[in-house]
């Protein structure tokens, strides 16, 4: 990649939701699971781990691939929100260790954050309000707001115009493959914090570094801490020269 001359300073956070704000990986799993039940698809745990992190559209590819063109996709998706909505109304939500202390240090740094996320916008102001931490972002971007979910970048740099600030000083954080790809091709470093999918070889190689949890991030981001973010997002970014 060409130069650009950019200083690589942390301006701007953008969250991923599902499975990193929010533990809700697990709950989508399970509901997607008992729409299977009801419909009468058998919904392996191989195969739900391929829709972590994909948009809609893409979830309906890999079930149209896996169980034929007749497969009634829509009605299993339907059914799987009825149910995550359920799960979630019954108080099954949790947030990720370290999110608020996370969002409070934010605050205190005075640096903007949004949501960039592959749900819809129903969903997720549903699950964020739900959580308690709706009026905690300054932007929320959603499947519905892009012509195109992750892995393209869309959602990303949406967020950042939102925010005002250029992707690159934006720090991304995601748990999912195509999170990671689509803050990379949006050209915003990022941070991988590993919820159900496990950190490759390829995600290490895209991201600036892979933290156990949100609590690790915010001690990466503390203010007597800037000059290791500033001196791994130039490290990131030579890498990417």
């Amino acid at each position: 990649m060409a130069d650009t001359g950019r200083h690589p300073l942390v301006s701007a956070v953008v969250f991923d939701m599902d499975g990193l704000l929010l533990d809700t990986e697990r709950l989508a799993r399970r509901a997607l699971q008992l729409a299977g039940e009801e419909i009468g698809l058998d919904l392996r745990d191989d195969l739900c781990a391929l829709m972590i992190g994909v948009p809609v559209d893409g979830c309906r590819r890999l079930l149209l691939s896996h169980f034929g063109a007749a497969a009634p996709a829509n009605a299993l998706f339907a059914a799987s929100s009825r149910h995550l909505h359920a799960l979630i109304d019954e108080g099954d939500l949790q947030l990720q260790p370290g999110a608020i202390e996370l969002l409070d240090l934010l605050d205190r740094m005075r640096l903007p954050h949004a949501v960039a996320t592959s749900s819809s916008r129903e969903k997720a102001l549903h699950h964020l309000g739900r959580a308690g931490i709706a009026h905690r972002f300054d932007a929320v971007v959603t499947r519905d707001d892009v012509e195109h979910g992750k892995p393209f970048p869309d959602l990303f740099l949406r967020a950042a115009q939102l925010l005002r600030t250029a992707p690159a000083r934006c720090l991304a954080l995601e748990d999912s493959y195509n999170g990671v790809r689509a803050a990379w091709t949006a050209d915003m470093p990022v941070i991988m914090v590993p919820d159900l999918l496990p950190a490759t070889d390829e995600m290490r190689e895209k991201c600036q570094a892979v933290l156990p949890d949100l609590h690790a991030v915010a001690l990466m981001l503390h203010p007597r801490d800037l000059s290791r973010i500033r001196s791994g997002l130039a490290t990131a970014e030579s890498r990417r020269d």
